[in-house]
């Protein structure tokens, strides 16, 4: 009897430990999963809950607690709670396949940037090399469902609003966005459970996002960012999952979710680089998981090294293998020359199929005596060294005095006033004849300009629009004291490589003037009027810098020198016809390309009308027009639910007032929440409200224009933040006030708030699927605030 009556004592405390950590009966079996990494329990405080915090625990309990909830998890696979997960996930990814594919067809015209990415896919597809500012996973993924279409690449995709053909197969092209789109929600959703949240939490995150109309336009159309979002946040999810195996290294899920999160981190920023956000949000969080590990005393110091080393290096090579991969695709895919080629240097585009083999038919190779060259600027943007008979003015509007000489310019099209003539200071004649006096690295030349005869000069006298450097001209001989200074020094910069000649598009040169010593360079500037907005070109000191960097395009030898006019008529003759390609490598094309990639930005388009601010996008201030009918006012608008907008904005300064609150309060010593439930805030801001911050603050800094749509990932971090927020308000708010009333307060709030979400959803959700050929009327009537740019047709 006495063993009886201890053994039912023992059952019974082991009970009541139970309860502690909330495994006892049917509301605490959906207790959210402890995060071993944090290695603190996350409090019940799920939407529907009965109000009861859990009780505090010590913290030296903490780790005991956790282990017998993971004992008795194992025990119970917790059946019940699976199910309900998978339910409301399916739930969502159905109702957002509905949203996101309805009517995908609608309009059946070219709307906003899919003029852009539209066309680039019709560029894979004709093998044409094109140049975009940004990585080309996305752009591939469109083009191989095009193909997969059967999709022939030939429409245009010329300007907003022209029709697609029949030929296109647009609902197959659009699909691949919106099913991206369709997956935020119920993404959303696994991500909270995975946080130990509880499932209406995620629910009503991913109700937010589906009824949210500016992700529902964003993800319908040829567009990247919904493509971007869905990567970045299945990468965060993969690291969610590896922090619970984390303590299990090198297992095969430890290396599963380590390879899967740093794939997946790596396709958002292939995507488009903004996209590398997420991957800072991973690395730091992997960090955090790295750093929490260090005081465990039975890791040895070996095995934590090993673990950060393996870490470090698969998360790199992942990166790096992925990154080059796509590039290598890329370059095998375009070889063909297209209308983007003069974007990249000579070299780039004689490796094109009929490309600048324009360039290399029929024209010698080796610079000599007597070349007619056109010499262009290597790196950055594209122009050709140019002049003409327009000189200086005499005075500037600082009131600086220049030189009166003739202007020197880099000229962005081709024209008969690039070609200059190659020659040496102690020789007259120009007519090209065997031997071929070859120009090397190291000699002294002059560079007459063609069509004026001057030779370029270069003095001590400010530049026009750069005075810090050197002026350039073609010399004037006024019959004054200003003596001419037109000697220049050829220095190959990849003579290495190419050798010492001076040769066509290969060689890469520098012209150091000799007076002075300073390299001639394009200053990146432009003249005013007087100068017909061309460029500037001077001369500086600092020689070893990308736009000193000059190439020979086009080239041909003198043949007939007897006068002025035969020089020129050879010039005006000058005519190239495409022919074979040269031969780049993979790295050096690669090279190339990332540097201008680095240097172009094609979305910096100045004053536009739907450009907006950072601290414009929180309030919703203005949208963006992405298309308009032309026969009514049908059209496509890019604009936010208001009612879900302004909840979560809301929702973030009352975390962050609650979390300052919570953080005072414990300072002195004033606990208003269990130590688990305090655990479980924090957590919420360390992932939520750190992605919100770093997908968010790094715009202020950006020099460019810059639109809603660059919000739109910062703010799906802001709606699961809020929606945690939402939940944790309503169990303190039924701690403090028990009872059936407040529950149902709190219900109808929330149901009501719901309701007037849907119907804000419904009525702008036409400048979503722009399906109605609306009226003037009804136009103003959207116009809830006075700076939604909505767009009226004059009759």
């Amino acid at each position: 009897m006495e063993t009886n009556t201890r053994r039912r004592r023992k059952e019974e405390s082991v009970k009541k430990e139970r309860r502690l950590v909330g495994m006892e009966g049917e509301e605490n079996e959906k207790l959210q999963e402890l995060s071993k990494k944090l290695g603190k329990l996350i409090p019940n405080d799920r939407l529907g809950g009965d109000g009861e915090s859990v009780p505090e625990t010590p913290p030296n309990e903490v780790s005991r607690h956790s282990t017998l909830k993971d004992e008795t998890m194992t025990r119970d696979p917790g059946f019940k709670l699976r199910l309900e997960m998978d339910g409301i996930t399916m739930s969502l990814l159905v109702i957002g396949l509905m949203t996101r594919l309805f009517r995908l067809e609608n309009p059946k015209n070219v709307v906003f940037d899919e003029m852009h990415y539209g066309k680039y896919a019709s560029q894979y597809l004709k093998n044409t090399f094109f140049f975009d500012s940004n990585p080309a996973l996305g752009k591939m993924i469109i083009a191989f469902a095009g193909y997969l279409a059967g999709f022939d690449g030939r429409f245009g995709f010329d300007k907003i609003g022209v029709e697609y053909p029949d030929s296109v197969p647009l609902w197959t092209l659009r699909f691949v966005p919106a099913f991206a789109g369709s997956l935020l929600s119920p993404l959303c959703y696994i991500i909270i459970k995975e946080l130990g949240f509880s499932p209406w939490t995620g629910a009503l995150a991913g109700f937010m996002i589906l009824f949210d109309t500016a992700i529902l336009t964003q993800s319908r159309f040829i567009l990247m960012e919904s493509i971007m979002m869905c990567f970045g946040l299945g990468a965060l999810l993969c690291v969610l999952k590896f922090r619970k195996v984390s303590n299990n290294s090198f297992s095969p899920e430890w290396f599963f979710w380590l390879t899967a999160s740093s794939f997946l981190s790596t396709c958002a920023f292939c995507v488009k680089y903004i996209g590398i956000y997420s991957g800072f949000l991973c690395w730091g969080l992997l960090l955090q998981d790295f750093w929490r590990q260090l005081p465990n005393k039975t890791v040895s110091d070996r095995k934590l090294l090993a673990d950060y080393m393996v870490r470090s290096v698969v998360q790199g090579l992942v990166t790096v293998l992925l990154y080059l991969g796509i590039f290598y695709v890329h370059f095998s895919v375009l070889y063909k020359a297209g209308t983007h080629d003069s974007l990249m240097t000579s070299q780039f585009q004689a490796s094109l199929e009929g490309g600048l083999g324009s360039i290399i038919r029929g024209q010698p190779g080796v610079i000599a005596h007597g070349s007619q060259i056109t010499l262009r600027h290597t790196h950055g943007r594209t122009c050709w060294l140019h002049s003409h008979e327009h000189v200086y003015p005499v005075r500037y509007a600082d009131g600086r005095g220049s030189s009166h000489q003739q202007q020197v310019s880099c000229y962005s099209f081709k024209d008969i006033n690039n070609w200059w003539i190659i020659k040496r200071p102690d020789r007259e004649e120009l007519a090209v004849q065997e031997p071929i006096d070859s120009i090397q690295h190291g000699d002294i030349i002059q560079l007459v300009h063609g069509m004026t005869h001057r030779a370029l000069n270069s003095h001590d006298v400010a530049a026009p629009v750069s005075p810090h450097n050197q002026e350039v001209s073609c010399y004037i001989d006024y019959n004054i004291s200003m003596a001419s200074e037109n000697l220049w020094r050829v220095d190959i910069v990849n003579k290495d490589t190419v050798g010492d000649v001076w040769h066509t598009i290969n060689s890469q040169v520098r012209l150091i003037h000799v007076n002075t010593t300073q390299a001639l360079k394009y200053s990146g500037t432009t003249y005013p009027d007087w100068g017909f907005h061309q460029i500037e070109v001077v001369t500086d000191k600092n020689l070893n810098q990308a736009d000193t960097v000059w190439n020979v395009e086009e080239h041909r030898y003198t043949k007939n020198d007897k006068d002025k006019t035969t020089i020129e008529n050879e010039l005006g003759q000058h005519e190239l016809i495409p022919e074979s390609k040269t031969v780049l490598s993979f790295w050096e094309k690669f090279a190339e390309l990332q540097f201008k990639m680095l240097l172009t930005s094609q979305e910096n388009v100045k004053n536009h009308n739907f450009a907006s601010d950072p601290l414009e996008w929180p309030f919703l201030t203005r949208g963006i027009a992405y298309f308009i009918a032309k026969d009514s006012n049908n059209q496509v608008h890019l604009i936010g639910n208001i009612v879900i907008w302004y909840t979560v904005s809301l929702g973030l300064a009352l975390y962050v007032a609650l979390l300052v609150f919570y953080l005072l309060r414990r300072r002195r010593q004033c606990y208003d929440i269990s130590e688990l439930e305090f655990s479980t805030y924090c957590l919420a801001g360390e992932v939520l409200l750190t992605g919100y911050l770093i997908h968010y603050v790094p715009y202020f800094f950006y020099d460019r224009t810059l639109f809603i749509h660059h919000y739109l990932p910062a703010y799906i971090f802001n709606i699961m933040l809020t929606s945690y927020f939402i939940t944790h308000a309503y169990s303190q708010f039924r701690k403090r006030f028990s009872g059936s009333m407040s529950k149902y307060i709190c219900l109808a709030a929330l149901f009501t708030w719901g309701v007037y979400s849907l119907v804000v959803f419904n009525k702008f959700s036409v400048l979503s699927y722009a399906d109605k050929p609306l009226g003037a009327e009804e136009v103003r009537s959207l116009r809830w605030k006075d700076t939604w740019d909505l767009i009226i047709h004059k009759k």
